[in-house]
């Protein structure tokens, strides 16, 4: 059985039709309204056929215990057969469904079933804290294992070298309070759509694509130049440290062992399919950075060594209620570095570079990063005092989450989180020790004294996903539109400079001047079109460009221009040379493609 637990503010259903393996339901079953629940989707599976009341029995007792803890105040049990590719039969389906309900209202829970084989729509809010969205598979064999969600981790916040209890904490920064009750689960629910989505359609980055399965979006010129920006960034900051590019398959086979026990950690929400084999769609490069660097020869002298993949795509099955915009996506774009190193030394040198790039990004796209620094209990008893002088490289308060033993692959972390307009973090960078896959997936070094031994192996997102990037960037947009004009940085923006023509005549010249700043590279286009210079310069404006050059009369038997700067709202009279030096000391160190659209506006498809 595979269930996905949500703790949810409310769930509404209503069915729409019923299929041919529907149950015959009353009247007040067709629909249903629940608040303050804790909504249990279900899958039954054909193994559950062997052992039901075992089955039932187990599923019981993990949502028992996962209602006490979120302290909800009634269940929903859901059927949901899209969370298995191995179904039971209806039949037994049904009736494992109905013994779990009984068997929760036999022990005083107030419990609802939503009605087997209907077609059912449905509309849910889940509240957004670290466990409010809990994925379980129940064997019928043994009680399911305590999972890495639920260790009772110690909390504290790292300032200026000390320990502080968060509830002592004097906090001067929204976001970081922000942060640290998201985490805390104290966090108040606000609702509504972040308002980056309605920013990614409105400047034609990015839309939905409604043929194709939710979360994986259609993407627009400008959209995608911007993209291609940022993986370009990427790659150019990783060889940079000396890495080396790879491209692996997005796809793997389960039957792998390594793969699937390393797959099982990531939890339930992967993209499987069967044919002959069971495959599954990769969620990071792990696979296949781990297979290439499994079949390498490596010896003491190769270490450190970077492998650096750009996934195009990484696929995770996202809940469909949670998905949304660029923030969580089922399909999304992921830089991935694997960095392989002799000893605990070596990799805590490595660790503390990737930091320094970490937040080098956060600083190139001028948004604040919020930052936890995850350990073992007893990762930081061993290197306290390193893990202090990592945090004061970041020079602000950070959240420390101490878990009392090892469950994940990792024993330490650092993630790195921008604030979005309603006050929940954006997770972007992360650095991550993984003391695991070495072994798993046998990699092995040639040591001096001529043994082989296990690297540890270095995980590290330097921005995180690309969506998640330009999502960071709107949130910001959007919080500071009350206090000056959004805008993405320059380099970043999709044309960097609009010469507006005042009519017809001045369309030749202002073409000319373009060509001439285009050479420089740098991109820009000329609105050539038969409208007032008025709408023209609001259009720019919409468009967030960072420079707008008027060319009128004056213009054409001058040698200089008039230049509105949007960052800060001034208007400058400079010629061409002095201004195309100044764009280009902005844009200084930072990749460049051309424009994607056509120069002049007059010919462009309105998306």
């Amino acid at each position: 059985m595979r269930i996905l637990l949500i703790h949810a503010d409310y769930l509404k259903y209503k069915t729409r039709e019923k299929t041919r393996i529907a149950e015959d339901i009353p009247e007040k079953m067709r629909k249903g309204s629940f608040k303050e629940s804790l909504v249990v989707f279900t899958a039954i599976e054909k193994e559950d056929e062997t052992n039901p009341t075992s089955v039932v029995e187990n599923a019981v007792d993990e949502i028992k215990r996962i209602f006490t803890k979120v302290n909800a105040k009634e269940i929903v049990i859901y059927p949901y057969a899209h969370l298995s590719s191995s179904l039971s039969s209806p039949e037994m389906a049904k009736k494992i469904l109905k013994k779990m309900e009984t068997a929760l209202k036999n022990e005083g829970f107030k419990v609802s079933r939503a009605p087997f084989g209907w077609y059912k729509a449905f509309e849910i809010s889940c509240k957004g804290h670290p466990l409010s969205e809990l994925s379980r598979t129940i064997r019928a064999e043994a009680k399911p294992e305590k999972a890495v969600e639920e260790l009772e981790s110690k909390w504290f916040i790292i300032d200026k070298g000390k320990l502080i209890n968060p509830q002592d904490f004097e906090f001067e920064n929204r976001d970081f309070k922000s942060l640290v009750d998201y985490e805390l689960g104290t966090l108040e629910s606000r609702g509504g759509e972040p308002p980056h989505v309605k920013l990614m359609k409105e400047k034609k980055l990015a839309d939905y694509e409604p043929s194709a399965d939710v979360g994986h979006l259609r993407w627009y010129p400008k959209g995608r130049l911007i993209r291609d920006l940022l993986a370009d960034y990427v790659y150019i900051l990783v060889t940079s440290q000396g890495a080396m590019p790879v491209e692996t398959p997005i796809m793997y086979d389960l039957e792998d062992e390594a793969i699937r026990v390393h797959a099982e950690k990531f939890g339930e929400r992967q993209y499987r399919m069967k044919n002959k084999k069971e495959l599954m769609l990769r969620y990071a490069c792990c696979f296949g950075a781990f297979r290439i660097l499994s079949d390498s020869f490596l010896t003491w002298k190769n270490l450190p060594a970077r492998v650096y993949e750009l996934s195009t795509y990484s696929f995770r099955l996202e809940k469909k209620g949670e998905v949304v915009g660029l923030k969580r996506l089922r399909g999304f774009t992921m830089p991935d570095l694997h960095t392989v190193c002799r000893d605990m030394g070596q990799a805590l040198e490595e660790f503390e570079k990737q930091v320094e790039i970490c937040l080098k990004t956060s600083k190139d796209f001028n948004v604040n990063y919020e930052v936890i620094f995850r350990a073992t209990e007893d990762f930081y008893e061993d290197y306290k005092d390193w893990i202090h002088s990592i945090v004061n490289k970041v020079n602000k308060p950070t959240l420390l989450e101490l878990l009392p033993e090892r469950k994940h692959y990792w024993i330490a972390k650092m993630d790195f989180a921008a604030i979005d307009y309603l006050g929940r973090p954006i997770e972007n960078p992360t650095v991550q020790i993984d003391v695991e896959s070495g072994k798993r997936f046998d990699i092995t070094f040639l040591e001096e004294d001529g043994t082989d031994r296990n690297p540890i192996i270095l995980h590290c997102s330097p921005t995180g996903s690309i969506e998640r990037v330009i999502c960071s960037l709107l949130e910001k947009a959007a919080i500071e539109m009350g206090e000056k004009p959004p805008m993405f940085p320059v380099w970043l923006s999709p044309t960097q400079v609009r010469i507006i023509a005042v009519a017809e005549r001045h369309v030749d010249y202002s073409l000319k001047i373009a060509e001439k700043i285009k050479s420089e590279g740098i991109r820009v286009d000329v609105d050539d079109r038969a409208e007032s210079v008025g709408k023209k310069i609001r259009d720019a404006a919409k468009e967030w460009i960072p420079y707008i050059i008027v060319i009128g009369d004056r213009e054409l038997e001058g040698a200089e221009f008039t230049v509105n700067i949007r960052k800060t709202g001034a208007k400058k009279i400079m010629k061409l040379g002095d201004f195309i030096s100044m764009v280009k000391n902005e844009v200084n160190g930072m990749p460049f493609r051309p424009l994607t659209l056509p120069m002049r506006i007059s010919e462009r498809i309105n998306f």
